[in-house]
């Protein structure tokens, strides 16, 4: 079995407590015509590269049923900024428009198959996978990219068509797992074929 999701695989559902003092659960977002999910955190250059071109995702899809959710499933043990009081501050300072929550205990992104931060996953109104992958092709320095893979995955699937690219490498730093090396990988997501 891989690792991460495939596409076509139903969204899992998941227990995450967000900035916002709420805890959400994937029932939590029925309404949305698509759901987003993203691994993130608070430290990753790859992350805090994109950030506001991710924010830009958001402002332009919300108004047509588009709802992300950005979990930080990092080890706290290893990258002390990911902490949960951390992440409260950032979106203080940040204001970031979309949820954003902590997934402690790594469940959520076991369940997932999170390889990096960022690491996106665009599900349909059935929650069904249509795309997973990167957000844009250089998330480090975002003057630098050349192609919005998620953007684009959004708009062809908001205009009836089929995604000419559901699955994409995602480019970041790697999940930090409790107890494990800061660049450990489980051996499993090692074998994933793009």
């Amino acid at each position: 079995m891989a690792f991460t999701l495939q596409i076509g695989d139903m969204a899992p559902d998941f227990n995450v407590q967000a900035t916002d003092g709420k805890t959400y659960t994937l029932a939590d977002f029925a309404e949305a015509k698509i759901l987003v999910i993203f691994f993130t955190c608070n430290h990753c250059p790859f992350v805090t590269g994109s950030d506001e071109l991710t924010r830009k995702t958001v402002e332009k899809f919300n108004k047509r049923g588009v709802v992300f959710i950005g979990i930080n499933s990092n080890s706290e043990k290893t990258h002390e900024n990911d902490s949960f009081p951390h992440m409260v501050a950032r979106m203080k300072e940040q204001k970031f428009p979309w949820v954003y929550a902590r997934d402690k205990s790594q469940d959520a992104a076991k369940a997932y198959g999170a390889l990096k931060t960022p690491h996106f996953y665009v599900f349909d109104k059935d929650r069904k996978l249509i795309y997973t992958g990167r957000g844009v092709d250089n998330p480090r320095d975002t003057s630098k990219m050349t192609v919005n893979d998620l953007d684009r995955a959004l708009e062809e699937h908001l205009s009836g068509k089929k995604l000419s690219v559901p699955l994409t490498n995602p480019i970041g730093c790697n999940v930090k797992w409790e107890g494990k090396d800061a660049h450990w990988m489980p051996p499993e997501a090692c074998d994933l074929v793009f």
